[in-house]
């Protein structure tokens, strides 16, 4: 099968880490460490197992973050390559084994793709404490590897389909997956909009856990990405009924935050603070530094950039014992002034991935929910993907990703496989 790959080396961290910051060759290009590359297909390796055809796999924030080498290496030792990228899945159902019954052959589905003790071949008696209680995205196991054996070998280590050797992600024709990372996609909801299930269930998540729901507002989401947007629609769909703000840079990307539910937009700098003193906030400029503020402020920020700037203005912005939600990838951020965390006795909150939920007296896995509330209005969604690209395009589609300002880029996806002609109109819809 064709797939992209991707190998972590120390020529090429030197080479994006250097000459890639004035060419995109040495970050994805002919000299850099991402290439098509033929492999075989993967196979099933027990009866709890599925193989899928990918059909559509997006692009992520965390894979720019990889393979230019600007993530932070705290989360190397949870991965393993070389691996085939790719954890925003959409595929259908080619192979299952004897103990899958809720999904068949020909059946479109999502994936979750962090990998749960049972997934790693762990009996239930030796389960991590994260993975017994429902919250597998914080696996204590992904750094050892696993019981179950891949190719002769025992299965590498890895805490996420994408970023793991044996187990290839969605940037390639075919995948294999737990059949508890896998949920089936109600007919209602299009190829293009169930692509978004994984991001939608980060916001969900975050949402979910960070109690914002209880908030009494007004709530802020930094950001004009994704994630940001699948909180937007999150709050929304959840039942948030408060006052929602969002910060977003581009015309269609403020025309998509208000779609969602947003009430009020504002760009970053004086748009901001002009919101900021309309909570209440009043301003004061220290003898050196930047304008500080007291009063008023947002009860709940979502941070979903996570970068020096954006973890700032969530500090300062945030009102005194409100919640600052990171649901951004923030890694190592420098000279960040950290004063308002205590001065303020701000609860700083930092959610990755999905797990069990409960919501209305039901215990269920995030995808599940997510899924329901995706398929009650899929439309609001159908403006996201902004970008199809065929696997063979894989640089066309990482120069529109990198470039989003250029490009105009909300969610850029990778299609390895032709859909049948049903699904190839249902893709085509909205966008």
């Amino acid at each position: 099968m064709k797939a992209v790959e991707f190998n972590v080396t120390i020529p090429g961290f030197i080479l994006a880490r250097g000459p890639g910051r004035f060419s995109s060759a040495f970050v994805y290009g002919r000299p850099s460490g991402v290439s098509l590359v033929d492999r075989p297909p993967p196979a099933i390796p027990g009866d709890d197992w599925v193989r899928i055809e990918v059909l559509l796999c997006g692009i992520c924030g965390s894979d720019l973050g990889n393979i230019s080498y600007r993530s932070s290496p705290a989360m190397e030792p949870f991965g393993s390559f070389p691996a085939v990228p790719g954890h925003e899945i959409l595929g259908r159902v080619v192979e299952v084994g004897a103990g899958v019954s809720h999904v068949e052959p020909g059946q479109r589905v999502v994936v979750d793709p962090m990998l749960h003790c049972e997934a790693r071949g762990w009996g239930a008696g030796s389960w991590c404490t994260s993975c017994v209680t429902g919250n597998h995205a914080t696996c204590e196991l992904s750094g050892e590897e696993g019981p179950l054996e891949m190719g002769g070998g025992a299965l590498a280590r890895g805490l996420t389909i994408g970023y793991h050797r044996d187990l290839p992600g969605g940037w390639g024709e075919q995948m294999i997956a737990h059949r508890r990372q896998v949920f089936p996609v109600p007919a209602s909801i299009p190829d293009r909009v169930a692509v978004l299930a994984e991001p939608l269930a980060i916001g969900m998540h975050g949402v979910l856990r960070s109690g914002a729901l209880r908030s009494r507002g007004p709530v802020l989401v930094i950001g004009s990405g994704a994630i940001a947007f699948a909180t937007i629609w999150a709050l929304r769909a959840l039942g948030y009924g408060g006052r929602l703000v969002a910060q977003a840079k581009r015309a269609h990307e403020v025309s998509l935050a208000v779609a969602l539910g947003a009430d009020e937009t504002m760009t970053p700098g004086e748009e901001a603070r002009e919101a900021l003193v309309r909570t209440g906030a009043r301003a004061y400029m220290p003898v050196v530094g930047d304008e500080v503020y007291a009063g008023g402020g947002f009860d709940t920020i979502f941070d979903c950039v996570g970068t020096r700037g954006s973890v700032d203005q969530a500090l300062r912005h945030a009102a005194a014992r409100g919640r600052v939600v990171m649901l951004g990838c923030a890694g190592e951020i420098r000279k960040l002034d950290l004063t308002f965390l205590w001065a303020r006795e701000l609860r700083v909150q930092g959610y990755v991935g999905y797990g069990t939920e409960t919501w209305e007296n039901r215990s269920l896995h995030t995808f599940g929910l997510t899924l329901e509330k995706m398929a009650a209005d899929p439309r609001a969604l159908g403006e996201l993907v902004t970008h199809v690209f065929p696997l063979a395009q894989y640089r066309d589609a990482l120069r529109a990703a990198f470039d989003h300002r250029r490009s105009g880029a909300v969610k850029v996806a990778l299609q390895p496989r032709r859909a049948p002609p049903g699904a190839r109109a249902a893709l085509s819809a909205g966008g």
